[in-house]
C-alpha cells in the first residue's frame, strides 16, 4: 500500500478539515482503493465504491479541494466502509501475505 494515498486519507479524515488536499491525489486514492470514477457532467464525477455511489466536484478555480468538499468526501468514504484504520488493516494483511 501506497504511503502517499495513506497520507491523502489521513489528510481527509484529520480534524480540523484541512483545505490542501489536492484533486488528484483525491482521484488517485479513489483509483487505488477500488473505485470507479467517470466523469458526470461539467465538474462532476460519479464514483462508485463498495457499491456505495456518490458524485465529487473537481474543484474550478485551481487543484486543491475546498474544506466543504472534503467533508463531503470523507462522509461518503466512511458510508463505503473507508477509514484509515480499515485501510491500515488491510495494509498490514497485504504486507503478511507477501
Amino acid at each position: 500500500m501506497s504511503h502517499k494515498h495513506r497520507s491523502v486519507l489521513q489528510a481527509i479524515f484529520h480534524d480540523p478539515i484541512g483545505g490542501n488536499i489536492h484533486w488528484r491525489e483525491v482521484e488517485s486514492l479513489l483509483h487505488h482503493l477500488g473505485a470507479s470514477v467517470e466523469p458526470g457532467h461539467g465538474a462532476r464525477f460519479r464514483v462508485v465504491l463498495n457499491r456505495h455511489e456518490f458524485t465529487v466536484h473537481h474543484p474550478h478555480h485551481g487543484n486543491e479541494m475546498g474544506r466543504n468538499d472534503i467533508r463531503y468526501l470523507r462522509e461518503h468514504l466512511a458510508a463505503a466502509g473507508v477509514s484509515l484504520s480499515v485501510y491500515d488493516a488491510r495494509a498490514t494483511a497485504a504486507d503478511a501475505h507477501e
